[in-house]
């Protein structure tokens, strides 16, 4: 992991988005860290205890405390490095801040202030069962042609539909079935757009026709399938 901070004293808060895929050994820092993801998801381990940060949900790793991680590929992951204080000296989760929070409060100060008021105000959060976004996105690229209930997406994770659907909310930012009708309609723009004939696509993608498909591409993208494939490579 790069860190600025290594080898001298840290002085005020820092915040930078980093890049993280795969395994990073064990170390520790003179300074707490808060981390969140932007994108994809961390597992952690803090002085011997288990911990994740996903786009949902963060953690504080106090000054000195050995930590190493195990992060998904291509993650994107908030990182605050900052002094030492009351408030920060314990392994604790919170929940990620919103956009909206952020920009009203980034624009009176600096990221880093922004996120350090948020993290010290937010109350403790509950450990909460981890998902793994980017798994059951391959799984259900995979079979884009299925029904996949909300109830069958859940099972996935091992988790009640009722609950499912709140955790993936929170993680995307959609419901089950508003990511789902997404990943369907890109799949669907991208092999239109490649060549792919229309009643193909939508057979392919989920969709029982290709008046069904074209309808949805329309209602949802604001955009026609002819238009679509006007955008295919031509054959030489």
């Amino acid at each position: 992991m790069s860190d600025l901070h290594l080898h001298s004293p840290l002085l005020a808060p820092d915040y930078s988005v980093r890049h993280y895929s795969g395994e990073q050994q064990a170390h520790s820092h003179g300074h707490v860290q808060l981390l969140y993801a932007l994108a994809g998801r961390m597992e952690l381990e803090v002085d011997g205890k288990a911990a994740y940060v996903d786009t949902a949900s963060g953690v504080v790793i106090p000054a000195g405390a050995t930590h190493a991680y195990l992060a998904q590929h291509g993650s994107a992951i908030a990182v605050v490095d900052a002094p030492e204080q009351a408030g920060l000296a314990q392994l604790r989760r919170f929940a990620a801040p919103t956009a909206a929070w952020l920009g009203t409060h980034a624009s009176q100060g600096t990221m880093a202030e922004a996120y350090l008021a948020w993290v010290l105000q937010s109350p403790v959060l509950l450990q909460r069962r981890a998902l793994d976004v980017q798994a059951i996105t391959r799984a259900v690229q995979a079979d884009l042609a299925a029904d996949w209930p909300t109830a069958q997406l859940a099972a996935l994770a091992h988790l009640s539909a009722q609950r499912f659907h709140v955790r993936w909310q929170e993680l995307t930012g959609r419901t089950p079935q508003q990511w789902l009708r997404d990943l369907r309609l890109d799949a669907a723009s991208r092999a239109l757009a490649a060549g792919e004939p229309l009643e193909t696509t939508a057979l392919r993608c989920g969709y029982s026709s290709a008046s069904a498909l074209a309808y949805a591409l329309r209602r949802d993208r604001g955009v026609g399938s002819r238009s679509l494939r006007r955008r295919a490579p031509s054959i030489r």
